[in-house]
C-alpha cells in the first residue's frame, strides 16, 4: 500500500504539558472570565455612550432603552443656553425660516438657543491645567529621580518617604488652607494656581516612579561616556534620557490622567475663570430637569483627550506599571 508524503503545513506549536483537557479547560475558564469582568466593566461606559445619543424622553425611560433613534440633542444642550419658549410662540418659533440645523433640534423640544455655554471654555482650562502641570512635574521629577539614583544625598530614605508621604495626604485634609492661601496671593481661581498645585502633587508620585526606571540603566553606560569626554550634562541627556523614555512616557501618562480628573481641587479653588471641566459637568441641570443626555455627552467628551494620548502610549504603560525600564 503506497503511504502518502503529503501532510498540512504546522502552524501551531506549543508545549506538551499545554495540550492536556485539563490545560485546554483552565485557559477557557480564564478567558472566560477575563471577557465577563470586562463586559461588566464596560456597562458604564457603554451607558455613557448609548446616553449621549439617546433623547430626554429615551434617557429616562424605564426600563432603559437598548434601541432607540440617536439624536444630537445631548450635544446641542451641553454646548448651548437655551430658554423655554412660551406655548404661545412655540408654533411661529418653529416655522422661522432662519433657523439653523441646532435651533430646529432644540425648537422641537420647546427651547431657544440664546448662546453658548461654557463647556467648550472649560474643556480648554482642563487641556491648559493638565498638560502644563504634567510637562512640569515630569520635568522637575527626572531630575529629582536622577539624583537621588546617581548621587549621594544625606538622608535619601528620609527625604524619599518625604516625598512619598506627600502622595499618601488625602487632598480635602488640605484644602481649606490652600484655599486660604490662594486668596492672599491671588492665584485663586487662576490657571497657574491649579498648574502649581497639580505639580506639586504630581510631583512625588513622578519621582519615585522615574527613580525606579533610572536605577535600573547600567551606570556602566555614563561611565562609558564620561571616559569618552562626555561632561555629566551630555551624559544625562545623550545616555540616560533615551534610555528612560520608556518610563518618562509611562510617568507622563500617570500624571496627565491624575491632573485630567482631578475634582475636589478644582472645584475648591476656581469658580469661574480657571474652572476645569470635571466639576463643571455636574453642572448641567438644563430647563425643567437634570440633563443626562448632556451630562453623558460632556462626559464622553471629557474622556475623548484622555483616551487618545492613552493609546498613543499604550506601548510604555505595561512597563510603567511593572516599574522595569531596563533595556540591555
Amino acid at each position: 500500500m503506497a503511504i502518502s508524503t503529503t501532510s498540512a503545513p504546522i502552524t501551531y506549536a506549543t508545549r506538551v504539558d499545554k495540550v492536556g483537557a485539563r490545560y485546554q479547560f483552565t485557559r477557557a475558564l480564564r478567558i472566560a472570565v477575563v471577557v465577563l469582568y470586562a463586559v461588566i466593566s464596560l456597562i458604564p461606559v457603554f451607558w455613557m455612550v448609548t446616553a449621549a445619543f439617546k433623547s430626554r424622553p429615551d434617557v429616562v425611560a424605564i426600563p432603559p432603552k437598548v434601541f432607540f433613534e440617536p439624536t444630537i440633542e445631548g450635544f446641542i444642550s451641553l454646548l448651548t443656553k437655551r430658554v423655554l419658549l412660551p406655548p404661545g410662540m412655540m408654533e411661529e418659533y418653529k416655522q422661522r425660516p432662519d433657523l439653523n440645523f441646532a435651533e430646529r433640534i432644540m425648537a422641537e423640544r420647546g427651547q431657544r438657543i440664546t448662546g453658548p455655554s461654557q463647556y467648550g471654555q472649560r474643556l480648554i482650562n482642563s487641556v491648559i491645567v493638565a498638560s502644563a502641570s504634567t510637562v512640569l512635574s515630569v520635568l522637575l521629577g527626572v531630575l529629582a529621580a536622577y539624583a537621588f539614583s546617581r548621587f549621594h544625598v544625606p538622608g535619601k530614605g528620609d527625604l524619599l518617604f518625604f516625598i512619598l508621604s506627600t502622595r499618601m495626604l488625602p487632598p480635602v485634609v488640605v484644602t481649606i488652607p490652600i484655599f486660604l492661601m490662594y486668596q492672599q496671593l491671588r492665584l485663586y481661581d487662576t490657571h497657574l494656581g491649579l498648574i502649581l498645585l497639580y505639580t506639586v502633587f504630581n510631583l512625588s508620585f513622578a519621582v519615585w516612579l522615574l527613580k525606579g526606571f533610572i536605577d535600573e540603566i547600567p551606570r556602566e553606560y555614563e561611565e562609558a561616556a564620561l571616559v569618552d569626554g562626555y561632561s555629566r550634562l551630555q551624559a544625562f541627556r545623550k545616555v540616560v534620557l533615551p534610555q528612560a523614555i520608556t518610563g518618562i512616557a509611562a510617568t507622563f501618562v500617570f500624571c496627565l490622567i491624575f491632573a485630567w480628573n482631578e475634582y475636589a481641587f478644582a472645584l475648591m479653588l476656581t469658580s469661574e475663570r480657571a474652572r476645569t471641566a470635571p466639576p463643571s459637568i455636574p453642572t448641567v441641570l438644563g430647563t425643567g430637569g437634570i440633563e443626562w443626555s448632556a451630562i453623558a455627552a460632556g462626559t464622553l467628551g471629557f474622556l475623548f483627550p484622555v483616551i487618545i494620548v492613552t493609546f498613543a502610549l499604550r506601548d510604555y504603560l505595561l512597563r510603567g506599571v511593572t516599574f522595569g525600564a531596563l533595556r540591555k
